[in-house]
């Protein structure tokens, strides 16, 4: 019943800012862990980011720390993930996902909702 709807993706160049977007409608995410997960053409869907909505806990993944930063905006039922000094390699589909509970995981099978994605686009 839940959907997440990811937005903010586009095309930039090395070195360039953006911010990403995911709304959930059906539930808020007052219960929950939510992540944003990329995947390029050819590869494995990978975790970028990850915070538990009641608690404040994040964790990053090594490509993401320094760089990345995931929020919440409670008033819009909104998590963001603010990109900076965007690198060619950040190129990929990104998605955000959300599970029950407070623990925040790593892979994708432990999340049971899902949006259909956003592209990120970083030319050299």
């Amino acid at each position: 019943q839940v959907q997440l709807i990811e937005s903010g993706g586009g095309l930039v160049q090395a070195g360039d800012s953006l911010r990403l977007s995911c709304a959930a409608s059906g539930r808020t995410f007052s219960s929950t862990t939510v992540a944003w997960f990329r995947q390029a053409p050819g590869k494995a869907r990978e975790f970028v980011a990850g915070a538990s909505w009641r608690t404040g806990s994040t964790y990053y993944a090594e490509s993401a720390k320094g760089r990345f930063t995931i929020s919440r905006d409670n008033a819009k039922n909104t998590v963001h993930l603010q990109m900076s000094s965007l690198k060619p390699e950040d190129t990929a589909i990104y998605y955000c996902a959300a599970r029950g509970g407070t623990v925040i995981v790593l892979t994708t099978t432990d999340y049971n909702y899902w949006g259909q994605g956003t592209q990120v686009a970083v030319s050299s």
